[in-house]
């Protein structure tokens, strides 16, 4: 392995569970009751060298979209391991995916509603006193911002989820052990920084700063007409985020790209990243070995 190598491999915290993604591979690695490891591998190798994830901002759109997917059936699997025994009953394939899709739509409405219809019903109280359309943008962003930042921190502490805030920190540590060459050992992975400025957190912020700018271009029309026009909005905002945040990763230790990384930095520290304890980072070493590639480099930001 390279010393201070940027790699592409990254994952989402799941219940008692860890999804990583690399070039070739994602598992999820997920601890059961009894204690044992249960890893499962998909072989993704395929499916990654399709060109919608290699054009770019084609790929930003693509890849939030396939991630979203993964994460979401991850989580799923996750929990299968928890379901009470009463409650665990056969199901069909076409049930759990009819399941899968209600509950993705469902939540996709709610997000909606949270971060989309109550920022800008509560900005539009402000259009007589705030002429320029861009501040009246900025200040619907900065809304949007902070009921985003309330509700994380209200649920940050919250028993189950974070367990799941700790298994997100045990991922930040695998990766940083990974990327410095180290042997993937839980002793040396406890020694690295649980704070990763590549992680997911700093892409939502990021998406949350870029909708201010392009927003501003939509002008301030009625109010259905700033809904439709803001979720039509949704994709060029993804595929913009994306490659600033591809752009900011690559080159983390330029002046400008830390201070632009250091909202979601600062994010983790009071929300999304706690500290993980040992059989965590086993899980998240778990989940890492099974996606390093088969050939050195492949993996580079």
């Amino acid at each position: 392995m390279k010393k201070n190598f940027k790699t592409s491999i990254g994952g989402q915290a799941l219940i008692e569970g860890i999804l990583m993604k690399g070039p070739e591979k994602t598992s999820v690695a997920v601890r059961k009751p009894n204690g044992e490891i249960e890893v499962s591998v998909k072989d993704d190798s395929k499916k990654n060298n399709k060109l919608i994830f290699k054009i770019p901002f084609i790929r930003g759109i693509s890849k939030l979209v396939d991630s979203m997917s993964e994460g979401t059936k991850a989580l799923y699997y996750s929990a299968s391991f928890y379901d009470d025994e009463e409650d665990k009953k056969e199901t069909s394939k076409f049930k759990d995916t009819l399941f899968n899709i209600f509950t993705f739509v469902f939540s996709f409405f709610i997000a909606i509603a949270i971060f989309v219809v109550i920022p800008t019903f509560i900005a539009n109280f402000l259009k007589d006193k705030i002429n320029n359309i861009f501040l009246l943008n900025f200040v619907e962003g900065l809304i949007r911002i902070s009921i985003f930042l309330v509700y994380i921190s209200l649920i940050s502490n919250q028993k189950d989820l974070k367990r799941v805030f700790m298994y997100h920190g045990a991922e930040h540590k695998t990766i940083f052990a990974y990327e410095n060459g180290l042997d993937l050992t839980v002793e040396n992975v406890q020694k690295m920084n649980k704070y990763h400025p590549r992680c997911g957190t700093s892409f939502l912020f990021m998406v949350m700063l870029v909708s201010i700018i392009v927003l501003s271009f939509f002008g301030w029309p009625s109010p259905l007409m700033r809904i439709v026009s803001r979720i039509i909005a949704l994709p060029i905002i993804a595929a913009i985020s994306y490659e600033i945040n591809r752009f900011i990763g690559r080159y983390d230790n330029v002046g400008v790209c830390r201070l632009i990384a250091k909202p979601g930095l600062w994010l983790q520290k009071i929300a999304t990243v706690k500290e993980p304890d040992d059989s965590m980072v086993e899980v998240a070493i778990a989940a890492v070995k099974e996606v390093i590639p088969s050939e050195e480099g492949l993996d580079a930001w």
